[in-house]
């Protein structure tokens, strides 16, 4: 697929259903991803692939965080189904490096950048995606849960498989509603 097509064509998916993309297709993503910009070569992006009974694990952990935080039971419910909208989900971390010209902010924006780059290798491949935060992400609970560092944290959740149903629309832009010049 043209690289700028790519772009311009990518929107996060309506619904998304298996099959999700091999483990030598993830390595390629993968590759991508590690191509984001990265500030003194920190590499602070980390990748958690979960799929199959990962599903049923990952689901438990948003559970039990619903649970603790009294939500009302249509949320625990909620939560607890979450996984299963996709697939494949690839939660996407930063482990924040001590550096004095990389502050955690720009660290963050790299493995964000990761993730977009996830987003577009997958839809270069013809796979769908979303991106999901919520209360899910920067969530101390749900990372200790998953064995994350005290110098780790997630900022999303990529929702991964083949788009099913009606694509979004792409919206058409004014460009000068967004650009200024100097």
């Amino acid at each position: 697929m043209d690289a700028l097509k790519n772009i311009l064509e990518r929107v996060s998916a309506r619904e998304l259903a298996a099959p999700h993309p091999s483990s030598d297709e993830m390595k390629k993503v993968f590759k991508a991803a590690l191509r984001a910009p990265d500030h003194a070569w920190l590499r602070p992006s980390k990748f958690i692939e979960v799929k199959l009974d990962g599903l049923n694990r990952l689901s438990k952990v948003f559970e039990d965080y619903a649970k603790k935080e009294n939500f009302d039971e249509k949320i625990v419910e909620k939560y607890k189904k979450a996984p299963f909208r996709a697939p494949m989900i690839v939660i996407l971390i930063t482990s924040f490096k001590d550096h004095p010209k990389v502050p955690k902010i720009e660290q963050n924006l790299s493995t964000a950048t990761a993730g977009q780059n996830i987003m577009l290798a997958l839809n270069a491949m013809n796979y769908g995606s979303i991106w999901r935060t919520g209360k899910l992400a920067f969530n101390k609970y749900v990372e200790e849960r998953l064995g994350l560092e005290k110098n780790q944290q997630i900022i999303g959740y990529l929702y991964i498989g083949t788009e099913v149903g009606k694509k979004k629309e792409i919206p058409n832009l004014e460009i000068d509603d967004f650009v200024s010049y100097l």
